[in-house]
Parts: structure tokens; sequence; C-alpha cells
């Protein structure tokens, strides 16, 4: 069992940034990858990022794509999240998740764990 601690979410005006970090409890040598997702009022949840763990491979939604940058430090079992020129539309809760990997896994799921998520508010 994989226990995941988002952090780092916050208030923040648009254009600014955030680093929000998730930190996993056990050692990662069984995952495949680690994710990030987020989900709006009203709005289902949505991918926005993730990483090959032990690798470089990274995907991102076009939302995201030139503004986000997903990374690890494997030493401290920890995934990463810089938002940078953060919008108003980027306001969600945000959600890490780990994926132990199986056959036909790819970096967009399915995942397998998943924390408790960080708010992340950007005002206009």
């Amino acid at each position: 069992q994989v226990q995941l601690v988002e952090s780092g979410g916050g208030l923040v005006q648009a254009g600014g940034s955030l680093r929000l970090s998730c930190a996993a409890s056990e050692r990662t040598f069984n995952i495949y990858a680690m994710g990030w997702f987020r989900q709006a009022p009203g709005k289902e949840r949505e991918f926005v990022a993730a990483i090959r763990w032990g690798g470089s491979a990274t995907i991102y939604s076009d939302s995201v794509k030139g503004r986000f940058t997903i990374s690890t430090d494997n030493d401290k079992n920890t995934v990463y999240l810089q938002m940078n020129s953060l919008k108003p539309e980027d306001t969600a809760v945000y959600y890490c998740a780990a994926s132990v990997g199986r056959f036909g896994s790819s970096l967009y799921g399915p995942y397998d764990y998943w924390g408790q998520g960080t708010q992340v508010t950007v005002s206009s």
C-alpha cells in the first residue's frame, strides 16, 4: 500500500507560480508512473501530467503544456508539479496518483493510489 501526501497548494494571482509536491510513504521500487490530476467544482477529474518513475518520459495535457513541469526526486520518493503562468481556469483540487503498472499500462493510467488532494486557487 502506497500512501501519497500532497502539499504546496494555495492562493495565487493570475500569472503567478506554485510548486506542488507529492511524497510517497514507502519505497517506490514497484511504481511504474506518477501522475497529477485535477478536479474543478462541477467538473470531472482530468489528467494534467505524468512521469515515468525512474525514467524521463513525461506527458502533459494540452491545457498545461508549456506552463507546467512534472519532475521527480527518486531519493526523496517525491514527485513535483511546477506550475507557471497560472490562469484562473487552473483553479481546482490537484491530486497526485501512483501507478504500479500492469499489462497495458501507460502514463495515462490506470492509477492505483491517490493522495487526498491540495487546493489551488488562481485569482484574476
